[in-house]
C-alpha cells in the first residue's frame, strides 16, 4: 500500500497573531471564499500551489511556515482507513431532477463559493425527494449556457406537481441503469481521502467487463459524504 503525505496548517494561529483576522478577511485579501478558507482550515480541501503561496503571502511568511507534510509512519498509521470499493448494478426509473445551477463549477467547493451553502437546505424541504438530496456532473445536453456542469438537486416522480424553489430549474432524466461505487465507513474528517478512494476505483474501473459502457449522456451522481456508510457516487452504463 502506497503511503501518503499528510497536510496540516497553521493558518489559525496565524489568524490569530495577525490581529485575529477573520476568515472572511483572509478570503478576501487571497480572491477567495469564506467557505474555501474554513474547509482549507480544517483540512477538509487541500489548496491549489497558488492559493498556498497567497495565504502565506498575508500573513508574510514561507508557505512552510503555513503548511506542513508529514509520512505516516512504517506501520502504516494515519494512512487513509477506507476499505475495498463495492460496485454495484442498479437500475433508475424515469424521474425528473430539480437542480439548482451554478455558473462555472466542476466541484463542491467551486459550487459553494458561486451558490453559497444554504442550497442543501432548500432541498431537503421538497417534498416526495427519491431518497435523498444529490450532487450531479450534468452531460452537456443539459447545461444551459453560462451555467456549471456541477448542481445539487433531488430527483422526483415524472408526475411531481410540487412547488419548484424560485431560482431551480427541471430537467427530465430517463429510465437508466447505474454502477454504484460505494468505498468502506470513514471518519468524517478525512472525507477527501475517502473520496479520493472511490475515484481511484472509477478511474481503473472498465464497466465492459460486464457487457457495458459508460453511458456520457446522462448524470453522474454524488451522494452526500457520510462516513458511517461511506463515500458513494453513480455513474451511468449502457
Amino acid at each position: 500500500m502506497s503511503k501518503e503525505m499528510e497536510i496540516t496548517n497553521n493558518i489559525r494561529k496565524l489568524r490569530f497573531f495577525a490581529d485575529e483576522m477573520t476568515q472572511l478577511e483572509l478570503a478576501e485579501r487571497t480572491g477567495s471564499s469564506r467557505s474555501t478558507i474554513i474547509a482549507v482550515e480544517s483540512g477538509k480541501y487541500t489548496p491549489s500551489l497558488e492559493m498556498a503561496f497567497r495565504i502565506a503571502n498575508v500573513f508574510n511568511v514561507s508557505v512552510g511556515e503555513v503548511f506542513q507534510c508529514r509520512m505516516p509512519d512504517k506501520e502504516g498509521k494515519d494512512v487513509k482507513a477506507v476499505s475495498n470499493i463495492m460496485i454495484t448494478l442498479t437500475e433508475r426509473p424515469a424521474r425528473k431532477a430539480i437542480i439548482k445551477r451554478g455558473v462555472k463549477a466542476k466541484d463542491y467547493f467551486e459550487y459553494c463559493d458561486e451558490t453559497g451553502c444554504d442550497v442543501w437546505t432548500d432541498l431537503q424541504k421538497i417534498g416526495g425527494m427519491f431518497g435523498e438530496p444529490v450532487s450531479m456532473w450534468l452531460p452537456e445536453r443539459h447545461i444551459k449556457k453560462g451555467t456549471s456542469e456541477y448542481v445539487q438537486g433531488v430527483e422526483v416522480d415524472t408526475n411531481y406537481r410540487g412547488i419548484i424553489p424560485e431560482g431551480f430549474d427541471v430537467i427530465e432524466l430517463p429510465a437508466s441503469k447505474y454502477l454504484t461505487f460505494q468505498g468502506g465507513p470513514f471518519e468524517d474528517e478525512r472525507y477527501c481521502e475517502a473520496i479520493d478512494a472511490v475515484w481511484d476505483a472509477i478511474g481503473r474501473y472498465d464497466p465492459k467487463i460486464i457487457g457495458y459502457a459508460w453511458d456520457r449522456d446522462n448524470p453522474r451522481i454524488q451522494m452526500e459524504p457520510r462516513g458511517a456508510r461511506g463515500y458513494i457516487e453513480m455513474l451511468a452504463v449502457k
